[in-house]
This record gives structure tokens, sequence and C-alpha cells, in this order.
């Protein structure tokens, strides 16, 4: 049994074959980039390329899909309308990818939800019953584990939440949700206001191993937008392990100890209490969590 595992986010969609072990097949990755400023139609072609190109590498037969977006999702419909991909909002997300995929059957959710499956099926999640799976990159998003079950539709929607004493750039046409604070880009642009003159996340990550005073504030300041965010999170939902992930927690060696500092400075001894981890799955996480939807299905609503 093999499994195509397709994950569309912000900046790139990503498409493999995946193994009943979580084995990503190397010769069927795929991506292509996708944008803010890309066009529905440029979108479509980069969907269906990937998934007909990851298709294209099997050597034997392919059960179905699991089919992982940015959200917000409408799970019985079929479509996404991703906060960072306004041509997309409204998108019959799901049919698009069963005609590519030649008629297969398509497991579609959140990709907060697909992460949090995948790190609770092979991950650093395995053997919780309740856990948290935060991605923090281009934008912030979760899901839920509860009771040994993920949370469907658009559960998790962390980096929605409103923050106290922050304000950050646009998102939404807030400024002081998570994921407005401390997103990758969010945080470079706090950072430029003062004073910072990289343009990147990667920038910004050489600059604070260097020392860079404005780098530090920015990465500490981001880690605790996380960690209190986190914290809002598990007073309402509690959970005893935080699975956090993304190309952006690897701005620094230690932004999971400064989130955990963050979240054990809550004053409800539970939330307190909860373990934050990196991510187990690392830069496959995506498409192992998209994989999950398919393998796991036992563990969906």
């Amino acid at each position: 049994m093999t499994v195509l595992a397709v994950d569309l986010g912000g900046t790139k969609v990503a498409a493999a074959l995946v193994e009943p072990d979580g084995t990503v097949v190397e010769a069927s990755r795929h991506r292509a980039p996708t944008g803010e400023q890309a066009s529905t139609a440029d979108l479509e072609a980069a969907i269906t390329g990937v998934v007909r190109d990851a298709l294209a590498a099997a050597e034997g037969p392919v059960t179905g899909v699991g089919l992982a977006a940015a959200g917000p999702v409408d799970e019985a419909a079929g479509t996404t309308s991703p906060i960072n991909l306004e041509a997309l909002h409204g998108f019959p997300l799901r049919d698009l990818v069963a005609d590519a995929a030649g008629g297969l059957p398509v497991e579609f959710r959140r990709d907060g939800v697909a992460i949090v499956l995948g790190e609770h099926w092979l991950g650093a999640a395995r053997g919780y019953d309740d856990a948290l799976g935060m991605v923090v990159s281009t934008g912030v998003g979760g899901g839920l584990v509860v009771g040994g079950k993920a949370l469907g539709g658009n559960a998790g929607h962390i980096g929605q939440i409103e923050l106290s004493g922050y304000t950050g750039s646009v998102s939404l046409g807030r400024t002081t949700m998570l994921e407005s604070v401390a997103s990758g880009p969010h945080t470079v642009d706090w950072a430029r206001t003062q004073g910072f003159t990289g343009a990147t996340g990667e920038d910004l990550g050489a600059a604070y191993r260097s020392g860079d005073e404005v780098a530090v504030a920015a990465v500490r300041r981001c880690a605790t937008a996380v960690g209190q965010g986190i914290g809002s999170a598990v007073a309402l939902v509690p959970v005893s392990i935080v699975v956090l992930g993304g190309g952006f927690t690897r701005v620094a060696d230690d932004f999971v100890p400064l989130v955990q500092a963050a979240v054990a400075a809550h004053p409800l001894p539970y939330v307190a209490a909860a373990r934050v981890v990196p991510a187990g799955l690392g830069g496959d996480a995506p498409l192992v969590g998209a994989a999950a939807l398919m393998y796991r299905r036992d563990l969906l609503p």
C-alpha cells in the first residue's frame, strides 16, 4: 500500500509518495512555488503538476491521496481559503487533486490537522493521547489530538488567536493575532522597524547567532508570543505535549526552550506543566502528516 501525500502552503505545494512506515519515496518528491502574487491559474497548474509528477514515479498501485492545505477549510465541500493565498479562497481543491490523480480517493483536511496527526503517528507526540501540534513558518498554524483522536475542521487555528501586549504586521486586517506577531515574515518585519537590515528569516537567524541585539530581541519576542499563544490554547484545551515545527523554529538553537520558558511561566499549573518539544519528523512533517490522513483515518473524526 502506497499513498500520495500533497501539502499546499503559502509559499509552496509539495507532493510525494509515502510508504506505510512513513518513508517518503525520494524519486517521487516534487514541489512548486505558490505565493501571494500567484494567480488562480498559476496555482492550479502548480498543484496539478506536482500531483502528476509524483504519481509518475509510482512503481506499484497507489491507493489514495492524503491532501493537507492551509486553511480555513470546508471539509464537506472540499474547499480551502488559505489566509496567504487569496487566489484560492473558496477553491474546490479536493476535486482538482482528485482529477489530477486520476480519480483516486482523496482524504482532505487542514494542514494543522495533518501535522499533529503525523507527529502523533510517528513523531514527537507518539504515545500521547492529548497533543497540540504547531507550525511557525510563513504563517502560524496548529492542530489538536484530544483523547487519542484528531480534531477535524478548523479546530486548532492557533495563529488567529489574539495576543495581549503585542502589535505586529497586518494579517487578516488585524495586528494583534499570534500570526501577526510571530510568523517568520512578521518577525522579520518587526526587526526591520528596529533597525535590522536583513530581509529573511535566514538573515535574522545568522544575526541572532552573531549576538546582534535587534535579532536577539526579535527572536525572543517571537518565542514569548508563541508561548503566550500556547498558554491560551492549553488553558482552553489541556494537552500534555506541544510539538513545534516549521522553518522559523530553526531560526535559533534555543527557540523551543525559549517557548517552553514562556509556557512554564503561565499561572495555571496544568498549563505550565505542558512540555514543548521540537517536531520529530523534521522537514518531512508536512508530507508524512498528509500521508497520515490516509494511513491513520482511524484517528480522524
